[in-house]
């Protein structure tokens, strides 16, 4: 089938990734690793470069011409974050290290603060390890009871069993916006919807999300979402957490030090107002700069463009898959009538070969220079559900294209048949 017009996006967009242009054992790379980690344009490179090379000096606390750049630049960042998620105030979006920092923040804050025995928290099945643990953790203090959302027969998220979950006891719910296994997208608007009407919060791990889908964290409802700056374009070591404006004014601050506060005494002190009451002490100054330049390098080119480009790449990805015998795709399954739209799946596929350990696909893989993702992907509890010890990831970014998942599949029927050979020896 030929390429559809958006295909010069992912072609033309390459040359903007220094990354990219490299041999790996002698072959071009093809980078499927995208749900672990997206690749920087050098827009992103020549901001952190900047603010290192000419405005370096700590933000907020100088009043001399350095740290008033810094401190420009690192609040615009913000304004520009707020703006790319459409928060109402740049006050609701708090720098993290990370969306895994974000989560401990709130179950540290707010889930320490609110949560008595027999209280109720909602996750599901198909959760990053970093939106188990924190919730595992706070339910040990404060004897709060943890509750799962079960798959569908398709890989998605139950909604009806979702519903069944919720109840009069029920204070939270923390939720993936899109699983980094199953590539599904949950509905978050109706789970927030439902949550709500029993007065519970939600929380929503959208670091699948940010990186390939418009987000509006108003029309969502959520209470908070967190996100990784490194998936979507920015450096490692910033992320952020957004919070309702209200809610974050409720919660008591998470760390103590420098900036978060409004004055100290030998015996106490009073707060800062918000966002800074979360952030104590020297932030990753020059990282959410960069961040900033990521949300406008996306912003540029829109993310309903991004949004369609990855919805046709997926599609063509699931059904270059389909054509190889004895694999086991996971997640919701290409509907072929569809063809090329792919409604309601995100970039990404984890699968399975039969009698070939992931591991093992992904190490010739990557002898012919293409990046994967090989294990349980910090969803040990989901591939446990599955019945898979592990699985091989391909996961993409705007910046792929057909010809490479051409040469992928390729590769992975050729190791496949060097395997069987082995095997049959």
């Amino acid at each position: 089938m030929p390429p559809t017009t958006e295909e010069s996006l992912g072609v033309k967009l390459r040359s903007d990734f220094p990354i990219l242009h490299q041999e790996i054992h002698g072959h071009p790379l093809i980078y499927f690793d995208n749900a672990a980690t997206s690749q920087k344009p050098q827009t992103v490179l020549d901001v952190l470069r900047h603010y290192y090379e000419r405005d370096n000096a700590n933000v907020h606390r100088g009043v001399h011409t350095l740290s008033n750049r810094a401190t420009e630049s690192y609040e615009q960042a913000r304004e520009k974050i707020a703006r790319f998620i459409n928060a109402r105030s740049h006050q609701e979006v708090v720098y993290t290290r990370n969306a895994s920092e974000a989560i401990n923040l709130v179950a540290y804050t707010w889930g320490l603060d609110q949560l008595q025995p027999g209280d109720e928290v909602v996750l599901s099945v198909m959760e990053h390890h970093s939106n188990l643990i924190p919730w595992q953790l706070i339910a040990q203090k404060t004897g709060a009871v943890l509750k799962f959302i079960n798959l569908t027969h398709s890989g998605e998220l139950d909604v009806d069993h979702y519903q069944s979950l919720l109840g009069n006891r029920t204070r939270l719910v923390s939720v993936v916006h899109v699983s980094n296994t199953l590539g599904c997208v949950n509905p978050v608007a109706e789970i927030v919807n439902l949550a709500h009407g029993y007065g519970a919060r939600v929380l929503i791990d959208a670091c699948q999300s940010v990186p390939h889908l418009p987000i509006d964290v108003q029309s969502m409802n959520c209470d908070w979402l967190v996100a990784s700056g490194h998936k979507m374009c920015g450096p490692s070591g910033i992320g952020f957490l957004y919070g309702k404006l209200e809610v974050l004014r409720s919660m008591p601050p998470f760390l103590g030090g420098g900036e978060m506060i409004a004055d100290v005494f030998l015996d106490h002190a009073t707060y800062a107002d918000l966002p800074y009451k979360f952030e104590a002490g020297t932030p990753a100054i020059g990282e959410a700069i960069a961040l900033g330049a990521a949300v406008d390098y996306l912003t540029k080119i829109g993310m309903d463009i991004i949004h369609q480009y990855e919805e046709e790449l997926t599609a063509y990805l699931l059904q270059q898959l389909y054509t190889i015998p004895n694999i086991q795709v996971y997640g919701p399954q290409l509907n072929q009538t569809n063809y090329p739209k792919n409604q309601g799946r995100a970039a990404l596929a984890a699968f399975t070969v039969d009698g070939i350990h992931p591991h093992d696909l992904s190490t010739i893989l990557d002898q012919a220079g293409i990046a994967i993702r090989a294990g349980h992907h910090c969803t040990q509890p989901l591939h446990r559900h599955l019945n898979a010890q592990s699985t091989a990831r391909a996961s993409l970014y705007f910046y792929n294209t057909r010809s490479e998942i051409d040469r992928f599949i390729e590769t992975l029927q050729e190791a496949i048949d060097f395997f069987g050979e082995v095997f049959q020896k």
